[in-house]
């Protein structure tokens, strides 16, 4: 036989067949065996499974118990899955690709017990919203939640590193370091997540609130209601139909002024300044009925007027009626004002204005010499 122009000849040949066909005969009868038996497992696990979840369907009105059986299922069957591939693997003499197989089965069961742990949670959720004043569960608890998932599925991933021979000491350590240096390098975004977290936990304020903005311009409004509470940033809606995204840092740098946490009822103060020739009994005794006559300022309590202080100009009074709906205060406020100029027109009362009175003193004459 003539050997071919690599240098093999057709006997190499059959030798090495023959030897290929030693070597996979009995793993192919091995691993159709594995297979077969792996087939059957998973049929009659996933008969049995499902009987029983139809059977706790029916037992019982409480949904634990039908996820706990889906649960169970589903981490049978990717046993089942895995064993069988893990078993395949070391027929044919693969030990690092068994090891990595056992590393994505550790993984891949973390997913649904991450699920179930996550459904329990959410239930959790919705059965203390209720049971609640505060809506710090509304928020707090998804975000816990995510947190948990996470936490989870990370750990799994630590657990099949080191399954592959991979020391995950030194991985951390390393991710320390970058951490170090990403938080450096992105110090704004974390102190508006970290911002975001305390608000969730601190609640200052709640979506649909109305509360008082900062760095808006003036001409825009100087208040909002609360849109959106992000982890990054909060969004707020201004009177004039705008969206004003505000960092979360610099909402926590300030006072926070929310005009609707406490109820909707609250006090306005109005300043009113009058003559110091004007009557101060009678004043005050206008700007009670204008009170009185203005929608949506409570009867009880009552309104009050004091003398506030004494300005250059004027007697400076405050009107201080509550009111029933916060929202409306900039309009009661106008409407309040608006009266009061009228009543004060119609009695003769005297709204102030800056006045300065110039005193010119006389000096004598001057010499002729002086005026040179």
């Amino acid at each position: 036989m003539q050997e071919s122009g690599f240098g093999v000849s057709q006997a190499d040949v059959q030798v090495w067949l023959q030897d290929a066909w030693a070597f996979s005969l009995p793993r192919l009868l091995e691993s159709a065996g594995w297979i077969g038996m792996a087939a059957l497992l998973y049929v009659a696990v996933r008969w049995t499974m499902r009987r029983v979840e139809r059977a706790a369907e029916m037992r019982t009105s409480n949904v634990l118990d039908d996820w706990a059986a889906r649960l169970v299922r589903q981490l049978l069957l990717l046993s089942v899955v895995f064993f069988t591939l893990w078993r395949l693997a070391l027929t044919w003499g693969l030990v690092r690709a068994a090891s990595a197989i056992i590393a994505v089965w550790i993984v891949g069961l973390a997913f649904p017990l991450s699920n179930f742990l996550a459904s329990l949670l959410q239930m959790l959720a919705e059965r203390m919203a209720p049971r609640t004043e505060t809506s710090l569960d509304d928020t707090a608890l998804p975000l816990f939640n995510k947190v948990i998932r996470g936490l989870l599925i990370a750990g799994a991933a630590l657990v099949a590193l080191e399954t592959i021979g991979v020391h995950v000491g030194p991985l951390l350590a390393g991710a320390g370091v970058a951490g170090l240096a990403l938080s450096l390098a992105a110090k704004d975004t974390l102190s508006n997540l970290i911002a975001g977290v305390q608000l969730i936990v601190d609640r200052p304020f709640k979506v649909g609130d109305r509360v008082e903005l900062w760095t808006v311009p003036k001409e825009y409004g100087t208040w909002g209601d609360i849109m959106e509470i992000g982890l990054r940033a909060t969004k707020i809606r201004t009177p004039d139909n705008l969206i004003v995204i505000v960092p979360n840092n610099e909402i926590m740098r300030r006072d926070i002024i929310n005009y609707t946490a406490s109820g909707e009822d609250i006090r306005l103060r109005i300043p009113i300044g009058i003559a110091y020739d004007a009557d101060t009994t009678l004043a005050k005794d206008l700007i009670l009925k204008a009170m009185r006559e203005t929608p949506g300022i409570r009867s009880e309590p009552e309104p009050v007027v004091i003398v506030r202080s004494f300005g250059a100009s004027s007697v400076d009074l405050e009107a201080r009626p509550w009111i029933e709906d916060a929202r409306r205060r900039r309009a009661i406020g106008d409407q309040v004002t608006e009266r009061v100029k009228e009543l004060f027109d119609e009695h003769g009362v005297e709204i102030p204005y800056p006045k300065r009175d110039i005193y010119v003193r006389s000096r004598p004459d001057r010499k002729p010499e002086e005026l040179g």
